[in-house]
């Protein structure tokens, strides 16, 4: 292919002559490597650049999705947004093809909740490089909700340039306005923070947003307004002329009373920075602008709230569910109280709107649902109303929701129909919590009492106990993490919480609107008129699609000894330490804390135990055991457990394990003598003498004395017989051989690739050596060196196969509860 064999700027050059010739691509900005913009301004604001695409540019033939992932990076590090106007396009390109995403379907990455945008966009291997790489692919490989376009440079020459042709336009004279759409409504409005804010009349914006007065709220009234007039109503602030109008009022007692207030520059920043932009947008934007009016929300009250969409495939699904629990004319039988509704979406579908009632915290979701009554939406308006469900008392309900309530019998057709927000109080539990949210609740202070330290931070478990405690009888339908079912620190709140478990699915948290994490998001029907506890349930289970995979059991854990108390006896301080290995939670979750290494280290892990020679084939089955079975979203909660004894007759299996752990650890000889060398030095043309023969002597059935030194100084004693491993084991180990045999030859060489090795290495030191760091100090994904990344790929793929030999037996013997053996280990690879 023409772009073949040329360096980056060149390929930069060459597709800007080739495909973007019209335009200007001239500009670099900031860490931006590709930018396309028109050669003429757009508007009378010189200051105005207005972008139609930023791009990512690599040579050679590249991962795409990883290039997008390093640009989105890129752009939320510099918050490019924030100074300039987002273009139409994002995009990447290599020497083969080039790929374009609308902005919009990247713009809410940039306002997720804790989200550390300090990383280097170049590291592949932090956490939120993966992060927003699943992020990317999701919408890269089902396209859903924005569509994406790719091109082959040569194959689809004559469509690409039709693409650019047909997209990138933006005005039509010299003269005309900055169009505002749902790309770039919210970068409009950090530039209105700027120029417009100071000039409102507010003296304290601080009390404003305590009393639920935002900024935004004067942006939308501008926004959605023509010839200064707002045109939508039902908003908390309208743009009348030259002052704007609330529904409320800031008195110095805090009380909310109606009021107006104007501008204290006579509106002359206004005017001006209105005169740039054409307002109102587009009609077919109104609904979407108002209804992510969170986006406009300063980042402590969106955490605080810690609310989010539920999308509608779960919306119909969950509905569904209802009318399998209680019978197809549930809605004309039953009545449903949404009490944490946002703008309403859950209740999407519902046709009895006189057996309806949504409330929510927020009064200007109140007045969005309002509005969509006016536009269709199946609700009646004296049902939709404000309320603060963990504080409010119940005189303040419709009269009507205050008979049901208080009559039992009425109560027991009430469904409690919810997706409460997700957020808890107390930093040191994860770092998306916010000290000091829960606890001041009147919930959290009359009823929290005894559900336990952790499960009391949790808001939507406090949604729960209300429910439990004051409306004992109805039924509560709702959507949240299984810590309620599975996490050990919840057990004391299911010893509170026992009502009955009608019906229940699981779906990925992701595919919620502002969540990233790899977990299941379950939607589960209680009857709180029935006492059970809590013990076990078979869940159905579905895929981002929609598409159903199988059942599986969730179980409480109560009662349970876990995999740490099984290992617990076999800690035996000592000074024959061959190594430590953290054994955080035993929980998926933090599988990948699950390590081995030559020193503590207390930044990664609070709990670490030494390996010794006396409990090194525990230490492997425990290391195996946790690792071999891949976490993902489905598992993420699923326990390890004590398992039975049959794993002590079954030495093809702890060897299997001893194989597994000896090429999986993160022994380094810089931190002490390497003991974790399987093979003589003749076995792999070793430059010199190894500092420790421990491992292979273990192997062989023989131990050193003495911290386990040269065996040509210390006296030997046979243990045991002859470890003797099965053909997929062997297999690992001859891959491994391979390995080390190519890096002692290459080290051996008079050149050493230019590189100084070690005699001592273990596979860390190899990898490292090999791979190198980049600039953060971090181990790169791949080397240079063809043969290494040969060999290396053959270890991972002998390894991989050794795993799924081991995992059935985790659960055979127990290590994992048993629920569909075979099922749970295709999952990990389905799932993943």
């Amino acid at each position: 292919m023409k772009y073949s064999n040329i360096r980056e700027e060149a390929l930069k050059n060459k597709i800007a002559i080739d495909f973007f010739g019209k335009f200007d691509c001239s500009e670099i900005i900031k860490d931006i490597d590709f930018a396309v913009k028109l050669r003429f301004p757009v508007c009378d604001i010189n200051a105005e650049d207005v972008f139609l695409m930023w791009a990512e540019a690599k040579k050679g033939s590249q991962d795409t999705v990883a290039m997008l992932t390093q640009l989105t990076l890129t752009i939320g590090k510099a918050r490019t947004f924030e100074k300039m106007l987002p273009p139409p396009f994002i995009g990447c390109f290599d020497y083969e093809k080039i790929v374009f995403i609308p902005y919009a379907g990247i713009q809410e990455i940039f306002y997720q909740n804790d989200f550390n945008w300090k990383v280097a966009p170049s590291n592949h291997e932090t956490g939120e490089f993966k992060q927003v790489y699943a992020q990317i692919e999701k919408i890269l490989v089902n396209k859903v909700p924005w569509e994406t376009y790719v091109f082959n440079f040569e194959k689809d020459e004559k469509e690409l340039k039709l693409f650019i042709r047909d997209n990138f336009i933006i005005g039509k004279t010299e003269s005309s306005k900055i169009r505002i759409d749902k790309n770039n409504f919210i970068t409009i409005y950090s530039k209105w923070l700027e120029t417009v804010k100071p000039t409102i009349q507010i003296s304290d914006w601080e009390k404003a947003k305590k009393l639920g007065i935002l900024d935004g709220d004067f942006y939308l009234a501008d926004l959605l307004s023509h010839d200064n007039k707002t045109l939508k109503d039902k908003l908390y602030v309208m743009l009348c002329s030259g002052h704007y109008e609330l529904d409320r009022k800031i008195s110095p007692i805090g009380t909310l009373e109606f009021m107006q207030t104007g501008f204290i520059d006579n509106q002359k920043a206004h005017t001006q920075f209105w005169s740039k932009y054409e307002r109102p947008p587009l009609e077919d934007y109104w609904n979407y602008i108002t209804e992510r009016r969170d986006l406009l929300a300063p980042q402590d009250v969106r955490e605080r709230k810690g609310s989010f969409f539920t999308p509608q495939i779960w919306v119909e699904l969950s509905q569904r569910y209802i009318s399998e629990a209680l019978g197809n004319d549930w809605q004309d039988d039953y009545y449903v109280w949404d009490c944490a509704a946002g703008t309403g979406n859950l209740l999407a579908g519902l046709t009895n709107k006189y057996n309806i009632w949504a409330s929510t915290l927020d009064k200007a979701d109140v007045d969005v649902m309002k509005d969509r009554i006016l536009n269709g939406a199946n609700l009646l308006e004296s049902h939709v109303f404000q309320f603060d469900f963990l504080n409010d008392d119940f005189t303040k309900l419709p009269k009507g929701l205050q008979e049901i309530i208080n009559d039992p019998k009425v109560r027991k057709k009430l469904i409690v129909y919810i997706n409460p927000p997700y957020v808890e109080a107390g930093s040191t539990v994860r770092r998306t919590a916010k000290t000091g949210v829960s606890n001041e609740t009147m919930i959290h202070k009359n009823f929290c009492a005894n559900i336990g330290s952790y499960a009391k931070r949790e808001i939507f478990v406090q949604f729960f106990i209300r429910v439990y405690r004051e409306m004992n009888g109805c039924r509560l339908a709702e959507f949240s993490t299984l810590k309620i079912l599975q996490a050990p620190y919840f057990s004391t709140f299911r010893k509170f919480f026992q009502a009955d478990l009608e019906k229940m699915f699981v779906c990925p948290a992701d595919t919620f609107d502002n969540v990233t994490g790899q977990f299941p998001i379950g939607f589960l029907i209680w009857n709180t008129d029935k006492t059970v506890k809590f013990e076990s349930f078979d869940a159905d289970v579905y895929n981002r699609e929609g598409k159903f995979l199988h059942k599986k059991p969730f179980v409480s854990y109560d009662g349970v000894k876990f995999i740490n108390d099984w290992l617990r006896p076999y800690w035996v301080d000592t000074d024959r330490t061959i190594g430590y290995m953290a054994c955080n939670s035993n929980d998926f979750q933090h599988q990948n804390e699950i390590v081995i290494q030559s020193v503590v280290n207390n930044e990664t892990s609070t709990f670490y135990k030494p390996v010794t020679m006396d409990n090194l084939i525990m230490s492997c089955i425990y290391f195996a055991v946790r690792k071999v079975i891949p976490a993902n979203w489905l598992n993420d909660r699923d326990q390890f457990v004590y398992p039975d004894n049959r794993w002590k007759d079954d030495e093809d299996f702890q060897n299997d394990c001893l194989a597994y752990t000896l090429f999986n650890n993160n022994i380094q000889s810089k931190c002490g003598i390497n003991h974790w060398i399987p093979f003589t030095e003749k076995e792999v043309d070793a430059m010199d003498k190894f500092d420790s023969h421990f491992m292979i002597s273990f192997i062989s059935g023989k131990v050193i004395k003495n911290r386990y030194t040269s065996l040509f100084e210390q006296e030997e004693d046979v243990l045991i017989k002859k470890r003797d491993f099965s053909d997929t084991a062997q297999n690992v180990f001859l891959a491994g051989r391979q390995l080390w045999q190519y890096y002692h030859t290459v080290i051996s060489s008079p050149t050493g690739g230019g590189r100084v090795g070690v005699v001592n290495a273990s596979l860390h030191d190899i990898r490292d050596y090999f791979q190198g760091r980049n600039h953060q100090g971090k181990m790169n994904s791949k080397s240079e060196d063809e043969t290494y990344n040969v060999l290396m790929e053959n270890l991972r793929s002998s390894l991989r196969t050794l795993a799924n030999k081991i995992a059935p037996k985790v659960y055979e013997y127990g290590f994992l509860i048993r629920m569909h053996a075979a099922q749970e280990i295709i999952d990990a690879e389905v799932c993943h």
